[in-house]
């Protein structure tokens, strides 16, 4: 009977051995990368350059797709095995750019980690008229692994890692009104609904795929401080959601809840290379390990069973297809 994850039926841990404090360097100790090709978006910055440190340290070459190439060079200064490459990520155009030149170099992918992403920004669209996070944060992770498919595929083994959030518990994904034309914006629920597609983008990709041996998976890498995600976000915001006091001060036992970047990073790393994973795709992860399905209806760990939904993923394709204006046939 063939194995897929619609409606959560693979969502249950594999003893991976890891957990909530595991670190990039647990994860990926006693792998060998020699001679793979990773791609990480947003990888100059936070949990993607950990991701990139990490991967580059055992041996994969790792394209740094990146919308500053001057700070990703920067940043990137001293870890070998890497490449900067321009990629902004809310413009279709760059999309298709950074992916034909990578075409053009004729290699293979092993590793595509969808990492970039944005939250807490007030309403802005795109050129072509898309909410930002729904474009940022989801849509391009499906024109990118569009169009680099054709060297996914030539990798004879690739996987395909979409770093979502907790955050995809805000919002089911609302196809009546994707991009917020008839409804009051609100910047979580936003971030929710482009964090669920993420998911269900992971689920469907991989029951397409794995035909072609390649898998796909969604994460949530954790709350972690000192990254740039929140660079947006109205100090007001926080203290409304008890996250820091009047002064902007961040509550201590918020502060001592977070992971450190290393940590952020270990899951989109166990995503990447875990041999516990081998046989299965199409799971939301978190903490190193496959989550299990979130029952409450509050924001717990796990996923929520909406984000696995078998027809919400299939009408999603769908519409991203429409929305891109690209036929992602996989064959």
């Amino acid at each position: 009977m063939e194995q897929n994850n619609y409606q959560g039926l693979m969502q249950k841990p594999v003893d991976s051995g890891f957990n909530v404090a595991s670190t990039a360097s647990d994860v990926i100790k006693g792998i060998d990368l020699t001679g793979k090709i990773a791609i990480v978006t947003g990888g100059n910055t936070g949990i993607g350059l950990e991701t990139v440190k990490a991967l580059a340290g055992v041996g994969a070459t790792v394209i740094v797709a990146a919308r500053d190439v001057e700070k990703a060079n920067r940043n990137l200064i001293g870890i070998k095995n890497t490449e900067v490459e321009a990629l902004d990520l809310a413009d279709p155009k760059s999309i298709d750019t950074f992916a034909q030149r990578f075409l053009d170099s004729n290699r293979p992918l092993h590793l595509l980690i969808n990492n970039a992403g944005i939250m807490w920004v007030s309403l802005r669209r795109t050129s072509n008229g898309i909410e930002s996070q729904l474009a940022t944060n989801y849509l391009a992770q499906f024109q990118l692994t569009a169009k680099l498919w054709p060297a996914l595929k030539k990798a004879n083994g690739a996987r395909v890692v979409n770093v979502s959030s907790q955050g995809h518990q805000f919002g089911d994904f609302n196809f009546d009104d994707p991009n917020f034309l008839n409804r009051e914006y609100e910047t979580l629920q936003a971030y929710g609904q482009s964090k669920t597609a993420s998911n269900l983008f992971a689920l469907e990709l991989d029951q397409r795929a794995k035909q072609h041996d390649v898998r796909a998976y969604s994460l949530h890498p954790g709350s972690i401080g000192g990254t740039e995600l929140a660079r947006e976000a109205p100090l007001e915001l926080f203290i409304k959601m008890g996250l820091c006091d009047a002064e902007g001060n961040i509550r201590p036992e918020v502060a001592t809840s977070l992971k450190t970047i290393p940590q952020g990073a270990a899951t989109t790393v166990w995503c990447a290379v875990s041999p516990k994973l081998n046989n299965i795709g199409g799971v939301y992860c978190e903490d190193s390990e496959i989550a299990s399905i979130a029952i409450d209806n509050s924001i717990t760990p796990g996923v929520k069973i909406y984000s696995l939904d078998q027809d919400n993923a299939k009408r999603l394709w769908a519409l991203s297809e429409e929305m891109t204006g690209i036929k992602f046939n996989i064959k």
